[in-house]
C-alpha cells in the first residue's frame, strides 16, 4: 500500500541524509585533499609551516573529510621501483636443510668424526669435519641426500652444489635451484606488495615485475612515494624465540645456536635469544588493531591449528619465563608469560602509536616479504590520460547526465522530477560508499557510474509505466501507484541481479580498470534498487499526502 510507517521513514531517509553529509568533502575535492594531507604531516610532525596551518585552516575538522581516491589515470599518485635481494633467500633456504645435511653427516658409514659448521659467506654452508680421510664419502652422501623413495621429494645434486677439500665442506644452491627459488621469491614479493597496498581490492594498484628482480609499484590516492615506502619498506618477518637472558652491551659474546638482538623500545637494550624460533610469522591467520589492558596501542593476532599448538604447549611449559617477539630482527617485546595461552591468539604490545599499530597490522595480514626490498626509483607522477582526456570524461558524463533528467522530466512531469531527486541522491550513496571503502575512481569507473544512472531511471521507467497501464483500466491513483510498484518489483530485481553477477565476476577475475568499472556498478547497483523502490516511493507518498490530487500527472 502507498503507506508507510515513521519507523520506515526514519529507516529510509537517515541513509540519504549520511551520503549527503558524507558526499560533501567532494564538492570542494581539492581543499579537502590539502587539509588531510597537512593533518597527516602534522601527526607525524613533519611540518608546521604557514602552508600547513593555511590548509588545515581551508577545511574544518569537525566536517566528514573521507574521499574518493582517483585513479592513476585521472590523478595520478606515488611511484615506486623497488629491487629484491634475491640472496637473501638463498641463505634461508640453506639454512632450511642445515638439520638434514647435519644428521646425514653423523650416519654416514665410517663416521666424519665430530662436525662443525664455520663463518661462510652469504649463499653458502661451510662445514669442517674431523676426518678428513672420509671428505670424498661425505661429498658423495650429500650429494644423494634425500634419494628418491616411495614418496618425497629428491634434493641432492639437483638442490645442492658439494664441494669439498682437505677437511672441509662447501655448499652451496644449485643454478637450477637458484633459479626456482628467484622466480618463487619474486611470485611471492609481487603478491604480497598487492596484498600491503591494496588490502580490500578496492585500491587499484599499478604493481609490475620490470626485469630479473625489480619491482614497480604505482599507487593512486597516496600523496607521497615516502608514505608508500613506510608501507612496504619492512620485510615485516615476525617470530617468537624463547629469551636467555638480557645483554649488557652489543658486544656480549653468544653461543652459535644464540643470537644477541637489540630491543626495538630502547637503543641500549640488548636480548640473548634462542635462534630457533618456537613459531614464526608464516603461521599467523590474523591481526588486528587493538588495545591493552592499559589502553595503550596494541596489535592481537591469532595463529593457525599447527602454530596455535605449538604456542599453547610452550606457554603451558614455561610459565614465568620471558619470550621475545621479533620483528625485523629487532626484539619489539619480551612478555613474562603469565599462564598457559591455549587457543593460539595472544596480543603484542610496546610503544606504538595508533598508526602505527594498523600499520603493522597491515604488514602481518599481508604476509612477510621473502626477500628484503631496495628502493632504486621513488617519485610522485601525474595523471596517464592527460588533462584533454580527463575533461572529455567528466564532460561525456555530465551531458549524459543532464539528458537522462531532461528525458525524466519532460516524459513523467512531477513523477520524472522525483525520479531525478532520487537519482541525485543514488549518486551521492555511490561517492560517499566508495569514499567509506577507500575506492578509486578512474575513467572506466566513472563509465560504471553513468551505466547506474542509467539502469536507476531504467527501473523507474518500469514502474511508471506499469502505473500508465494501471491508470487506462480505469484504477484510482493510489490503487494505480501500488499495483504498478507491485507488478514493476519482480522485473526490477531480476535485471539488477543478472548485473550484479557480472559485476561480482569482473571483480574476482579482473584487475585494475576493470575492477575500477566493477566496483562503481556493483555499488550504483545496489543504491538504484533501494533509491528506485523506496527513495521515489517515498517521495510520491509525500506529494499524495500533501497535495492530495485525484488525477495522476505522469
Amino acid at each position: 500500500m502507498l503507506n508507510f510507517s515513521k519507523f520506515k521513514i526514519i529507516l529510509i531517509i537517515l541513509p540519504c541524509l549520511w551520503a549527503m553529509y558524507s558526499v560533501l568533502p567532494h564538492l570542494n575535492y581539492n581543499a579537502v585533499e590539502k587539509a588531510n594531507d597537512a593533518r597527516d604531516l602534522v601527526k607525524r610532525g613533519l611540518t608546521t609551516s604557514e602552508d600547513s596551518r593555511a590548509d588545515l585552516a581551508a577545511w574544518p575538522q569537525w566536517l566528514p573529510s573521507n574521499l574518493v581516491n582517483l585513479g592513476l589515470d585521472l590523478r595520478g599518485g606515488a611511484h615506486l621501483l623497488v629491487e629484491v635481494t634475491l640472496e637473501d633467500v638463498y641463505q634461508d633456504r640453506l639454512n632450511s636443510f642445515w638439520p638434514e645435511i647435519r644428521t646425514r653427516l653423523r650416519d654416514i658409514k665410517g663416521s666424519v668424526g665430530s662436525i662443525r659448521r664455520l663463518e661462510s659467506p652469504k649463499g653458502s654452508i661451510t662445514i669442517r669435519i674431523a676426518n678428513r680421510d672420509s671428505i670424498n664419502l661425505a661429498v658423495e652422501e650429500l650429494e644423494y641426500l634425500f634419494k628418491p623413495k616411495s614418496s618425497g621429494p629428491k634434493i641432492g645434486r639437483e638442490t645442492l652444489d658439494v664441494f669439498g677439500q682437505g677437511d672441509i665442506l662447501k655448499i652451496g644452491l644449485s643454478e637450477s635451484e637458484k633459479e626456482k627459488t628467484d622466480k618463487r621469491t619474486m611470485d611471492q614479493s609481487l603478491e604480497i606488495i598487492r596484498r600491503r597496498v591494496d588490502e580490500a581490492g578496492t585500491r587499484e594498484p599499478s604493481i609490475q615485475r620490470q626485469g630479473y628482480r625489480r619491482i614497480l609499484v604505482q599507487v593512486p590516492g597516496i600523496s607521497s612515494a615516502e608514505e608508500l615506502l613506510e608501507l612496504l619498506g619492512k620485510t615485516a618477518k615476525l617470530s617468537f624465540h624463547p629469551v636467555v637472558r638480557r645483554a649488557e652491551s652489543a658486544k656480549e659474546s653468544v653461543r652459535s645456536s644464540q643470537l644477541l638482538l637489540q630491543s626495538a623500545e630502547t637503543e641500549d637494550g640488548f636480548y640473548v635469544i634462542e635462534s630457533s624460533s618456537v613459531v614464526g610469522g608464516d603461521e599467523l591467520t590474523n591481526a588486528q588493531p587493538t588495545f591493552d589492558q592499559n589502553n595503550r596501542p596494541a596489535v592481537s593476532f591469532q595463529f593457525n591449528p599447527s602454530g596455535g599448538r605449538k604456542f599453547g604447549n610452550y606457554t603451558k611449559d614455561n610459565i614465568g619465563e620471558p619470550f621475545a617477539i621479533i620483528l625485523d630482527g629487532k626484539v619489539i617485546s619480551a612478555p613474562v608469560i603469565q599462564s598457559h595461552i591455549p587457543g593460539g591468539t595472544g596480543i603484542i604490545t610496546g610503544n606504538f602509536s595508533v598508526e602505527e599499530t594498523n600499520r603493522l597490522s597491515i604488514l602481518l595480514r599481508a604476509g612477510a616479504l621473502p626477500a628484503e626490498i631496495r628502493v632504486l626509483e621513488q617519485r610522485t607522477i601525474g595523471p596517464e590520460l592527460g588533462a584533454d582526456s580527463v575533461a572529455a570524461g567528466k564532460l561525456a558524463a555530465i551531458i549524459g547526465g543532464i539528458l537522462v533528467l531532461l528525458f525524466m522530466t519532460l516524459t513523467y512531469g512531477i513523477f520524472g522530477i522525483f525520479a531525478n531527486t532520487a537519482l541525485i541522491i543514488n549518486i551521492t550513496f555511490i561517492f560517499s560508499i566508495m569514499a567509506a571503502l577507500g575506492a578509486t575512481l578512474t575513467l572506466p569507473g566513472i563509465a560504471g557510474i553513468v551505466l547506474t544512472l542509467g539502469m536507476a531511471v531504467d527501473a523507474n521507467v518500469i514502474v511508471f509505466e506499469r502505473i500508465r497501464e494501471e491508470i487506462k483500466l480505469s484504477k484510482n491513483p493510489i490503487k494505480s501507484i501500488e499495483l504498478g510498484y507491485e507488478k514493476a518489483l519482480t522485473s526490477i530485481i531480476d535485471a539488477n541481479v543478472t548485473t550484479m553477477i557480472a559485476a561480482l565476476i569482473l571483480f574476482t577475475v579482473g584487475t585494475g580498470p576493470v575492477r575500477g568499472f566493477s566496483v562503481t556498478l556493483g555499488i550504483g547497483i545496489l543504491t538504484s534498487v533501494f533509491t528506485a523502490i523506496y527513495v521515489t516511493r517515498l517521495l510520491i507518498f509525500f506529494y499524495f499526502s500533501i497535495k492530495r490530487p485525484k488525477e495522476l500527472a505522469i
